[in-house]
């Protein structure tokens, strides 16, 4: 009696049946999968909770698009950026999730065909089945660092296919599109009527400067594009529930995509009226622990880099986000890798068959992690690999 675009299945992984039995027991666990920095020891300031000391809260205005002062906000964070948005462009959504299915409602029917990245975000597949949407994965190549592969991109096109995403940078790769990717990508969408979409949601983490990288797409102008990010990872406030897209190519596209966005919109009208009026100072304050993130994210990236130098395992290059990759030896499965760490060493780790890995044997960790948690669960992982 339920819908067929649910799980058939409910059933929880070996995985979390195992992590959840340590638990029981109450064996400590080093968690290297941390995604909450709400949960990761960062200083929040009090300007965030003083940020909602606003009268207008109280004050319900249903504007689709989301208020004028909350996108006015939002494009001054792209212009200190060097990035011009014009808050007409804006549409808030409660989150980049929402996001997504605002964007496939938009431009897919059911059995329409979206390309995404593999590796990538492991939630494209719920997302995509509860809107009926077919996901085909392209390439990303590594060769000493990231790179999309546009042959095989291209190879996967088809008459049903509406949408390439971009995750930039990549979860978990860390790897950013690149201008000359970009030079090709946007004018083969646009002769073929496809549009893009950008998950730029960890833009303002890179490691180091790039003049190749390309940050956001709100620049493009050749194709129909589509760039989101949200409070949740650049304010690292996954809590209040506010992201946005921005429309930007040619100007009848954007006009009409703009249109039948607000109309989707008004027809869920999710964004709180708080968080809009606190969007400016949320944006601000978040300055803090973003930079808090950074610097953990680049001394945990460092550490790793230092402690499996000599071992079996190798991390692979990353260009910002969250996240290290750490390839390690195929003698047994990546389940069995993260199976073991947990019950001999008390270490969580992902295996790279979340994220979609095409091969074996990854495993992810989380850069967020507390860097004395971090340290302590490299240093038992680089144990186990030398044994």
């Amino acid at each position: 009696m339920f819908s067929s675009r649910l799980p058939r299945d409910f059933q929880t992984n070996r995985l979390t049946q195992a992590l959840d039995a340590e638990r029981r027991a109450g064996t400590p666990i080093l968690d290297l999968t941390i995604s909450n920095p709400t949960a990761a020891g960062f200083q929040y300031p009090p300007e965030i909770v003083h940020a909602f000391d606003d009268p207008r809260c109280l004050r319900y205005e249903p504007t689709p698009a989301g208020l004028p002062a909350a996108r006015a906000a939002i494009a001054q964070y792209y212009a200190a950026r060097g990035v011009k948005v014009e808050p007409e462009h804006l549409l808030l959504t409660a989150s980049t999730s929402e996001a997504y299915a605002y964007l496939f409602k938009l431009l897919a029917d059911p059995g329409d065909q979206v390309l995404v990245p593999r590796p990538s975000y492991p939630l494209f597949d719920c997302l995509a089945a509860m809107e009926s949407v077919e996901l085909c994965p392209y390439p990303l190549s590594y060769h000493g660092r990231w790179s999309m592969d546009l042959d095989a991109l291209a190879a996967r096109i088809t008459d049903r296919t509406r949408a390439v995403i971009l995750v930039n940078p990549n979860n978990p790769t860390g790897s950013f599109l690149k201008q000359t990717e970009l030079q090709r990508l946007a004018p083969f969408c646009a002769e073929r009527r496809i549009a893009l979409i950008s998950d730029e949601v960890f833009s303002d983490y890179a490691f180091e400067n790039d003049p190749e990288r390309v940050t956001t797409l709100a620049r493009v102008e050749e194709c129909l594009a589509f760039s989101m990010s949200g409070l949740s990872k650049i304010a690292g406030l996954p809590q209040m529930k506010l992201g946005w897209i921005v429309t930007s190519g040619p100007a009848p596209l954007r006009t009409q995509a703009l249109e039948r966005l607000e109309w989707i919109s008004d027809t869920y009208l999710s964004v709180g009226t708080p968080v809009q009026h606190a969007a400016a100072r949320l944006l601000a304050a978040g300055e803090t622990v973003q930079k808090q993130i950074r610097e953990r994210a680049r001394g945990n990236l460092q550490f790793a880099r230092q402690e499996l130098a000599g071992t079996s395992a190798s991390l692979l290059e990353a260009e910002g986000g969250w996240y290290g990759i750490v390839q390690i030896p195929r003698v047994r499965t990546e389940e069995e890798w993260t199976l073991e760490l947990l019950a001999k060493c008390q270490v969580l780790v992902q295996p790279g068959f979340f994220y979609d890995f095409e091969s074996e044997a990854f495993v992810v960790v989380s850069l967020l992690a507390e860097p004395r948690d971090f340290q302590a669960g490299l240093q038992r992982l680089a144990r186990f690999l030398r044994a």
